[in-house]
This record gives C-alpha cells, sequence and structure tokens, in this order.
C-alpha cells in the first residue's frame, strides 16, 4: 500500500521530540511514536464535547427532578415546576411574586400582581406535590407537612425511578458515541488503535457522570429517610 505522509513535527505541547506520520488518505495516525503520544493523539482525533454536553444535561435534568420532591422541609425550588395562567400565558411562579421561607415547614408566596393570588392557590392544590396554601393578608402561606414513614419511603422509591431514567439516557448517550467511533474505523478514519483508545476515554465520561448521579440519589434519599 502507498501512503501519502505528511511530516508533523515535534510535538511541542509535550516537549517529548517524538515525531509521528499522519496518513493523509485515510485520516489515520500510523505508530512512529510513543504509546502515550499516540493515545493522546488518537484523542484529539474526536470531539467527545457533544457527549459532555448530553452527559451534563442529564445529570441537571436529574437535579431539578429531585427539586421537584420534597422532604418535608420548606424549600421554594419545590414550586419551580408549577406554571400559573396569567393573562393567557402560563408562567413559573418566580416570575410572578416573590417566594421566601417563613420557618421550616412554611413558605410565603408574596404576589405583585393580586389578580394572580388565587390562580396560584389552585395550582398548588391540584399539584401532587402533597402541600396546603391559605391566603391570608400578607400572601400566601405554603405549607409543608410532616412526612409518615409511608411517604418516605414512597417519595425514597421515585428517587430510585428518577436515578433510573437518568442511567437510561446515560447509556443511550454512551451506545450513540460508540456507534459514531466504530462508524469512524469502518470509514478509515481513525484504526483499531484509536478506536479503544477512544472507548477508554468514553467510559471514563460515562463512570464519572454516573458517579454524580450516584451523589445526586443518595443525598436525595438521605433528605427524606432522615
Amino acid at each position: 500500500m502507498n501512503y501519502n505522509f505528511a511530516w508533523f513535527g515535534r510535538v511541542s505541547i509535550l516537549d517529548l521530540g517524538f515525531r509521528i506520520l499522519y496518513d493523509t488518505s485515510t485520516h489515520s495516525i500510523h505508530r512512529f511514536a510513543s504509546d502515550t503520544i499516540f493515545g493522546i493523539l488518537s484523542l484529539l482525533m474526536y470531539n467527545f464535547s457533544d457527549c459532555k454536553v448530553a452527559l451534563k444535561d442529564i445529570e441537571e435534568w436529574l437535579a431539578k427532578e429531585y427539586t421537584f420532591i420534597h422532604t418535608g422541609r420548606a424549600t421554594p425550588a419545590v414550586l419551580d415546576g408549577l406554571k400559573i395562567e396569567s393573562y393567557g400565558q402560563f408562567q413559573p411562579i418566580k416570575n410572578l411574586a416573590t417566594v421566601s421561607v417563613q420557618d421550616a415547614r412554611t413558605l410565603l408566596i408574596s404576589p405583585w400582581d393580586k389578580g394572580v393570588v388565587k390562580a396560584i392557590e389552585k395550582a398548588i392544590g391540584a399539584s401532587d406535590l402533597g402541600l396546603s396554601a391559605a391566603v391570608g393578608d400578607s400572601g400566601i402561606r405554603v405549607s409543608f407537612p410532616e412526612l409518615s414513614g409511608e411517604r418516605r419511603q414512597a417519595l425514597a422509591k421515585v428517587v430510585k425511578e428518577k436515578m433510573e431514567e437518568a442511567r437510561i439516557s446515560v447509556r443511550k448517550e454512551r451506545e450513540r458515541v460508540w456507534n459514531d467511533i466504530q462508524k469512524q474505523e469502518d470509514d478509515s478514519v481513525i484504526g483499531k488503535d484509536e478506536k479503544f483508545t477512544l472507548k477508554d476515554e468514553l467510559q471514563k465520561l460515562i463512570d464519572e457522570t454516573n458517579k454524580r448521579l450516584e451523589a445526586l440519589a443518595e443525598q436525595k434519599a438521605k433528605n427524606i429517610l432522615e
């Protein structure tokens, strides 16, 4: 086989003085450098940025889902998922009112427009958050009931279910990227050695993401059950 080679100079970013060959016809690196340099250069040939963004989005999704599960403590973030109808549009409470913590089990919602008071009260009552709302002169008081043992177990189960949804999304993203890497090998963009180097890097990203997801789930379950 005839190769059309273009010489790279010294690998200045590592200052190790190795030289490599790059086949411009197949866009693949040939092993004229140490394994360390070869592995690093292989990683430079694949862009994991989309994968990293997708994994970050999954992590943020799980964190947000957990804010909607109340632990018996008054937390404004629990209300973030509610949409209130105001002048023909649905908006989050934070766009319509100030939400403050009065005590460990009570929030005070102070609407800027008194015309949305009833709509906010109705939305809280119709939600599955298990909260009660009472309108007073100073605004809407939202009470967080003490969680029974049965309720705590039910919420802990929801935490696990949300975690499993996140894991499934991570697995799908891993499968997407791995299929793309294998396609690049089939198209002779990368070689077999590069493919497995990239596979190892992909698995590292997946493992790091799963550890962060597990930490979120463990902390939420702890807050519910303690």
